[in-house]
């Protein structure tokens, strides 16, 4: 007796889908281990947060600062103007980057230890909404790769100082 397979439509499209099951959970990791970023780099664990939150955290030896919904310390530029729009442009923008609205938000997230009357927002040139803070224009720092580190604090770069700021919207100024 000779059987011949006979492939139906049906039993193809599932036997694809089974396939992509199985590919997807070979290429996913269980809890708790640990998946590593390009160039050798550990994937960063961040707090779970919308982007446009603002909340407070602890950084050892400047205490609860702001920083944004992944837990990464946000920053003042002391050349800004408290009420104005942003100073830090072109290169500046680059170096360091502004804390935006995600297109489409309305507001930012006033998080944990932050007074929503102080959180407001202004226009930058390029037409981005810039997240502010008692009316500095607030911003991040590329090098702060985990929640708790503040390496840009107190740095003099492109024209001014960069300071942490905390949860009554002044610099943290360190010695």
């Amino acid at each position: 007796m000779n059987v011949r397979s006979v492939s139906s439509p049906r039993r193809s499209i599932a036997g694809g889908v089974l396939s992509a099951v199985w590919l997807l959970g070979a290429c996913s990791t269980a809890p708790g281990v640990s998946v590593h970023a390009p160039y050798g780099g550990s994937t960063p664990k961040f707090e779970n947060g919308p982007a446009d939150e603002v909340k407070t955290g602890a950084v050892s030896g400047l205490g609860e600062v702001l920083v944004d919904g992944r837990g990464l310390t946000v920053y003042l530029f002391a050349a800004d103007h408290r009420g104005a729009p942003s100073t830090c442009v072109s290169l500046c923008a680059v170096q360091w980057p502004p804390l935006t609205l995600q297109p489409g938000t309305g507001a930012p997230i006033a998080g944990p230890g932050i007074k929503s009357a102080l959180l407001g927002t202004s226009i930058r040139a390029d037409g981005s909404t810039q997240i502010t803070y008692n009316g500095w224009p607030l911003y991040t720092w590329p090098q702060d790769t985990a929640p708790g580190q503040a390496t840009g604090q107190a740095l003099t770069n492109l024209g001014g100082r960069w300071y942490v700021v905390n949860a009554a919207g002044s610099a943290v100024r360190t010695p």
